[in-house]
Protein backbone atom coordinates (compact mmCIF):
# COMPACT_ATOMS: atom_id res chain seq x y z
CA UNK A 1 0.00 0.00 0.00
CA UNK A 2 1.62 3.57 -0.89
CA UNK A 3 -1.33 5.74 0.27
CA UNK A 4 -2.03 6.63 3.28
CA UNK A 5 -5.29 5.51 4.05
CA UNK A 6 -7.87 5.69 7.16
CA UNK A 7 -6.27 2.85 9.47
CA UNK A 8 -9.06 0.40 9.28
CA UNK A 9 -6.67 -2.03 9.10
CA UNK A 10 -4.18 -1.59 11.02
CA UNK A 11 -5.17 -2.11 14.38
CA UNK A 12 -2.48 -4.21 15.42
CA UNK A 13 0.53 -2.82 13.83
CA UNK A 14 2.21 -1.47 16.80
CA UNK A 15 2.04 -5.55 18.39
CA UNK A 16 5.12 -7.72 17.92
CA UNK A 17 4.99 -9.86 14.87
CA UNK A 18 4.55 -13.28 14.83
CA UNK A 19 7.42 -15.82 13.38
CA UNK A 20 5.23 -15.75 10.16
CA UNK A 21 4.50 -12.25 9.68
CA UNK A 22 8.09 -11.57 10.88
CA UNK A 23 9.29 -13.83 8.01
CA UNK A 24 6.79 -12.05 5.86
CA UNK A 25 8.09 -9.06 6.45
CA UNK A 26 12.27 -10.28 5.50
CA UNK A 27 11.06 -11.24 2.47
CA UNK A 28 8.96 -8.11 1.84
CA UNK A 29 12.71 -6.58 2.47
CA UNK A 30 14.45 -8.54 0.24
CA UNK A 31 12.31 -8.20 -2.42
CA UNK A 32 12.74 -4.30 -2.00
CA UNK A 33 15.77 -4.69 -1.80
CA UNK A 34 16.16 -6.37 -4.86
CA UNK A 35 14.27 -4.06 -6.58
CA UNK A 36 16.47 -0.83 -5.75
CA UNK A 37 19.20 -3.33 -7.82
CA UNK A 38 17.51 -2.66 -10.70
CA UNK A 39 16.14 1.06 -10.46
CA UNK A 40 19.63 3.16 -12.06
CA UNK A 41 20.15 1.33 -14.65
CA UNK A 42 16.79 1.89 -15.78
CA UNK A 43 15.91 5.37 -17.49
CA UNK A 44 14.22 6.75 -14.82
CA UNK A 45 14.90 10.43 -14.19
CA UNK A 46 15.66 11.53 -10.56
CA UNK A 47 12.28 12.23 -9.00
CA UNK A 48 11.23 9.30 -10.32
CA UNK A 49 13.27 6.99 -8.89
CA UNK A 50 13.27 8.74 -5.29
CA UNK A 51 9.36 8.06 -6.23
CA UNK A 52 10.50 4.03 -6.95
CA UNK A 53 12.01 3.95 -3.90
CA UNK A 54 9.88 5.43 -1.57
CA UNK A 55 7.02 2.56 -3.32
CA UNK A 56 9.69 0.25 -2.07
CA UNK A 57 10.67 1.69 1.49
CA UNK A 58 6.56 1.08 2.01
CA UNK A 59 7.22 -2.64 1.21
CA UNK A 60 9.68 -2.74 3.32
CA UNK A 61 8.86 -1.68 6.41
CA UNK A 62 6.11 -3.06 8.73
CA UNK A 63 3.22 -0.73 9.25
CA UNK A 64 4.39 2.02 6.80
CA UNK A 65 1.10 3.52 5.18
CA UNK A 66 3.13 6.14 2.93
CA UNK A 67 6.54 7.51 2.24
CA UNK A 68 8.44 10.40 1.37
CA UNK A 69 12.81 10.34 0.22
CA UNK A 70 14.28 13.48 0.19
CA UNK A 71 18.13 14.38 -1.15
CA UNK A 72 19.36 16.78 1.74
CA UNK A 73 22.14 19.35 1.87
CA UNK A 74 22.57 19.42 5.49
CA UNK A 75 25.88 22.19 4.98
CA UNK A 76 23.10 24.88 3.32
CA UNK A 77 20.14 25.21 6.54
CA UNK A 78 18.49 27.66 4.46
CA UNK A 79 17.86 25.14 1.33
CA UNK A 80 18.43 22.19 2.51
CA UNK A 81 16.43 20.15 0.26
CA UNK A 82 17.57 19.32 -2.72
CA UNK A 83 14.96 17.24 -4.70
CA UNK A 84 12.23 15.49 -2.95
CA UNK A 85 9.80 12.54 -3.95
CA UNK A 86 6.61 11.07 -1.71
CA UNK A 87 4.45 7.97 -2.60
CA UNK A 88 1.06 10.04 -1.88
CA UNK A 89 -0.38 13.63 -1.76
CA UNK A 90 -0.96 13.53 1.80
CA UNK A 91 2.98 12.42 2.16
CA UNK A 92 3.74 15.59 0.04
CA UNK A 93 1.60 17.57 2.03
CA UNK A 94 3.54 16.37 4.99
CA UNK A 95 6.05 16.63 3.70
CA UNK A 96 5.82 20.35 2.55
CA UNK A 97 5.09 21.05 6.20
CA UNK A 98 8.33 19.86 7.44
CA UNK A 99 10.86 21.85 4.73
CA UNK A 100 9.35 24.41 3.76
CA UNK A 101 6.61 25.84 6.53
CA UNK A 102 8.18 24.63 9.39
CA UNK A 103 11.44 23.16 8.77
CA UNK A 104 11.37 20.96 11.40
CA UNK A 105 10.71 17.13 11.44
CA UNK A 106 11.99 13.74 11.84
CA UNK A 107 13.38 13.79 8.27
CA UNK A 108 15.45 16.75 9.31
CA UNK A 109 16.37 15.76 12.72
CA UNK A 110 17.47 12.39 11.11
CA UNK A 111 19.43 13.61 8.73
CA UNK A 112 21.10 16.52 10.95
CA UNK A 113 21.81 13.58 13.92
CA UNK A 114 22.83 11.43 11.45
CA UNK A 115 20.36 8.71 13.53
CA UNK A 116 16.98 7.02 13.38
CA UNK A 117 14.01 8.91 14.63
CA UNK A 118 10.86 7.23 15.69
CA UNK A 119 7.48 8.49 16.87
CA UNK A 120 4.50 6.95 17.83
CA UNK A 121 2.62 9.82 18.76
CA UNK A 122 3.44 13.25 16.69
CA UNK A 123 0.88 15.14 18.39
CA UNK A 124 2.32 14.64 21.55
CA UNK A 125 5.74 14.78 20.52
CA UNK A 126 8.47 16.70 22.47
CA UNK A 127 10.97 16.86 19.61
CA UNK A 128 8.95 18.93 16.83
CA UNK A 129 6.89 21.32 19.02
CA UNK A 130 5.05 22.63 15.76
CA UNK A 131 5.90 19.72 13.24
CA UNK A 132 3.87 17.70 15.42
CA UNK A 133 0.90 18.11 16.42
CA UNK A 134 0.34 19.93 12.96
CA UNK A 135 0.66 16.65 11.39
CA UNK A 136 -1.29 14.86 14.27
CA UNK A 137 -4.54 17.10 12.74
CA UNK A 138 -3.96 15.39 9.45
CA UNK A 139 -4.85 12.11 11.42
CA UNK A 140 -1.05 10.91 10.88
CA UNK A 141 0.03 10.02 14.28
CA UNK A 142 3.48 7.78 13.45
CA UNK A 143 6.71 8.22 11.92
CA UNK A 144 9.51 6.50 11.30
CA UNK A 145 12.72 8.73 9.19
CA UNK A 146 15.85 7.19 8.42
CA UNK A 147 19.13 8.28 7.32
CA UNK A 148 20.78 7.53 3.71
CA UNK A 149 24.22 7.22 4.92
CA UNK A 150 27.22 6.50 3.06
CA UNK A 151 31.06 6.90 4.39
CA UNK A 152 31.24 10.68 5.78
CA UNK A 153 28.33 11.33 3.64
CA UNK A 154 24.70 12.17 4.54
CA UNK A 155 22.82 11.36 1.20
CA UNK A 156 19.22 12.37 2.35
CA UNK A 157 16.42 10.40 4.39
CA UNK A 158 13.48 8.43 4.28
CA UNK A 159 10.60 9.09 5.86
CA UNK A 160 7.71 6.71 6.58
CA UNK A 161 4.16 7.87 8.09
CA UNK A 162 1.26 5.75 8.74
CA UNK A 163 -2.71 6.76 10.82
CA UNK A 164 -2.43 4.76 13.65
CA UNK A 165 -0.12 5.42 16.82
CA UNK A 166 2.62 3.44 17.46
CA UNK A 167 2.57 1.67 14.30
CA UNK A 168 6.65 1.22 14.05
CA UNK A 169 8.21 -0.95 16.29
CA UNK A 170 12.18 -1.92 17.16
CA UNK A 171 12.09 -4.75 14.46
CA UNK A 172 10.53 -2.10 11.70
CA UNK A 173 13.24 -0.18 12.88
CA UNK A 174 15.66 -2.64 12.00
CA UNK A 175 14.55 -3.55 8.78
CA UNK A 176 14.17 -0.20 7.66
CA UNK A 177 17.77 0.64 8.59
CA UNK A 178 18.73 -2.40 6.51
CA UNK A 179 16.60 -1.01 3.78
CA UNK A 180 18.34 2.25 3.73
CA UNK A 181 21.83 0.92 3.39
CA UNK A 182 21.50 -0.03 0.03
CA UNK A 183 19.05 3.25 -0.56
CA UNK A 184 21.21 5.25 0.14
CA UNK A 185 23.67 3.69 -2.32
CA UNK A 186 21.24 3.57 -5.31
CA UNK A 187 20.05 6.93 -4.83
CA UNK A 188 23.88 8.59 -4.41
CA UNK A 189 24.29 6.54 -7.70
CA UNK A 190 20.94 7.92 -9.37
CA UNK A 191 21.70 11.35 -8.31
CA UNK A 192 25.43 11.31 -9.89
CA UNK A 193 24.23 9.96 -12.93
CA UNK A 194 21.75 12.68 -12.86
CA UNK A 195 24.55 15.45 -12.68
CA UNK A 196 26.34 13.75 -15.23
CA UNK A 197 23.64 13.91 -17.91
CA UNK A 198 22.55 18.01 -16.88
CA UNK A 199 26.31 18.22 -17.46
CA UNK A 200 26.58 16.22 -20.79
CA UNK A 201 23.10 18.51 -21.37
CA UNK A 202 24.96 21.71 -21.17
CA UNK A 203 28.12 20.72 -22.81
CA UNK A 204 26.16 19.98 -26.24
CA UNK A 205 24.15 22.86 -25.76
CA UNK A 206 27.27 24.77 -25.63
CA UNK A 207 29.10 22.81 -28.44
CA UNK A 208 25.90 23.55 -30.67
CA UNK A 209 25.59 27.45 -30.01
CA UNK A 210 29.50 28.08 -30.04
CA UNK A 211 29.26 28.38 -34.11
CA UNK A 212 26.68 30.87 -33.57
CA UNK A 213 28.55 33.06 -30.56
CA UNK A 214 31.57 33.11 -33.30
CA UNK A 215 29.13 34.34 -35.72
CA UNK A 216 28.58 36.80 -33.64
CA UNK A 217 31.60 38.03 -32.24
CA UNK A 218 32.62 38.51 -36.29
CA UNK A 219 29.58 40.68 -36.75
CA UNK A 220 30.17 42.74 -34.21
CA UNK A 221 34.07 43.25 -35.02
CA UNK A 222 32.89 43.81 -38.50
CA UNK A 223 30.76 46.80 -37.11
CA UNK A 224 32.61 48.40 -34.67
CA UNK A 225 36.32 47.43 -35.05
CA UNK A 226 36.97 45.68 -31.83
CA UNK A 227 39.05 42.64 -30.70
CA UNK A 228 37.51 39.18 -30.64
CA UNK A 229 37.80 39.59 -27.21
CA UNK A 230 36.23 42.83 -27.08
CA UNK A 231 33.63 41.83 -28.56
CA UNK A 232 32.87 38.88 -26.56
CA UNK A 233 32.94 41.12 -23.81
CA UNK A 234 30.42 43.77 -25.68
CA UNK A 235 27.69 40.34 -26.29
CA UNK A 236 28.60 38.91 -22.50
CA UNK A 237 27.54 42.84 -21.34
CA UNK A 238 24.30 42.80 -23.40
CA UNK A 239 23.59 39.35 -21.91
CA UNK A 240 23.73 40.39 -18.30
CA UNK A 241 21.70 43.41 -19.31
CA UNK A 242 19.03 41.53 -20.80
CA UNK A 243 18.91 39.23 -18.73
CA UNK A 244 19.35 36.31 -21.87
CA UNK A 245 21.20 33.89 -22.36
CA UNK A 246 24.31 34.51 -24.39
CA UNK A 247 23.78 31.88 -27.33
CA UNK A 248 20.21 33.71 -27.41
CA UNK A 249 21.95 37.33 -27.51
CA UNK A 250 24.04 35.89 -30.32
CA UNK A 251 21.56 34.39 -32.18
CA UNK A 252 19.52 37.32 -32.32
CA UNK A 253 22.19 39.31 -33.80
CA UNK A 254 23.13 36.46 -36.22
CA UNK A 255 19.51 36.93 -37.22
CA UNK A 256 19.14 40.27 -37.92
CA UNK A 257 22.46 40.61 -40.14
CA UNK A 258 20.77 37.90 -42.01
CA UNK A 259 17.41 39.71 -42.21
CA UNK A 260 19.60 43.03 -43.29
CA UNK A 261 21.96 41.00 -46.18
CA UNK A 262 18.21 39.76 -47.47
CA UNK A 263 16.54 42.97 -47.59
CA UNK A 264 19.68 44.85 -49.49
CA UNK A 265 19.52 41.86 -52.02
CA UNK A 266 15.53 41.93 -52.70
CA UNK A 267 14.89 44.21 -55.36
CA UNK A 268 12.64 47.27 -54.87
Amino acid sequence: MTELDDGSDNDHQGEPLGSQEAGMAVSDLNAAISDLAGLVADSHDLPGLLAEVAAFAVQAIPGAEGAGVTLLRVDRPENIVETLAASSLLVEEIDHIQYVTLQEGPCITAALERRTVRSGSLGGEKMWPRFGPRVGRLGVHSALSLPLLLPGKVVGAINVYAREKNAFDEHAEHLGELFAKPAAAAVHNAQILSQAMTLTSQLQMALSSRPTIDQAIGLVRGRSGLSAEEAFDHLRAISQAEHRKLSAVAQRIVDEAVRRAVARQTPH
